[in-house]
């Protein structure tokens, strides 16, 4: 077996955004007259898309709302998110996302990219960072219905290498996720991935016992230690529940 695809994570990733994320669903829940998240639903947020979020949030409170005026709540926090994004002059793209992209396409592995984000968050984002081009395979969270820690967005990324690539028939098992939460690392594992857990948003100590690997920075992550592990040459790291 061999690794053949690498797949980011994008909030808390590739881009240091989980804080203007909260700030946004608290100003639109203050807005419908509710309360803002407790702590430990700022908690249960991370890592799952903003429609999970907000079914969840609204739910807990006694809301109950349609498709219609939930999808018009996410309209409202994307246009908000695209606002504060403008208002900053550079980025807060994580150290060593380049790097890494540059490691990757260097070793010819298949780059994509998964997340609960929305695909318009997502492209506003990489085309300011240049980074579009190198994602062939984008799941964005209006492809899917579900969130993590469910693993259809990672499956889906599968599918869409597959249909993109047919001589690479990819299976997850060939696949490494970069992830900084327990949601995303969970749907990794149960597309059967391995995880590559980011100390981005939660310690290091809490993330290396339900990974693969673990790094502080995505500098840290030695590539071909990872393909050694596929290809039989390093023994499989030890991984727990989180």
């Amino acid at each position: 077996m061999s690794l053949k695809a690498v797949l980011f994570d994008f909030n808390g990733v590739i881009i240091n955004d989980e804080r203007i994320h909260l700030q946004l669903i608290d100003e639109i829940l203050v807005n419908e007259n509710l309360q803002p998240q407790k702590p430990q639903e700022r908690q249960a947020c991370l890592g799952r898309s903003d429609r999970a979020c907000f079914q969840e949030l609204l739910a807990n409170r006694g809301r109950v709302v349609t498709e219609e005026y939930l999808n018009q709540l996410l309209h409202r926090k994307a246009e908000a998110y695209v606002l504060e994004l403008e208002k900053l002059e550079k980025l807060p793209i994580y150290s060593g996302v380049e790097d890494l992209i540059y490691q990757v396409r260097s070793q010819n592995l298949h780059l994509g990219l998964v997340s609960g984000a929305l695909r318009k968050e997502i492209e506003l984002v990489l085309n300011r960072a240049k980074l579009a081009d190198y994602f062939t395979v984008i799941v964005a969270g209006d492809d899917i219905t579900t969130s993590k820690p469910k693993p259809d967005g990672y499956l889906l990324a599968v599918e869409r290498f597959n249909l993109q690539y047919p001589e690479l028939n990819l299976q997850p098992q060939e696949c490494i996720a970069l992830e900084d939460t327990p949601a995303g690392i969970q749907a990794a594992k149960l597309a059967n991935m391995k995880v590559v857990g980011v100390a981005n948003t939660y310690p290091f100590h809490m993330l290396q016992r339900c990974c693969n690997w673990t790094v502080d920075y995505l500098t840290d992550l030695e590539l071909e230690r990872v393909q050694n592990v596929f290809s039989g040459k390093e023994p499989q790291p030890r991984v727990s529940e989180c």
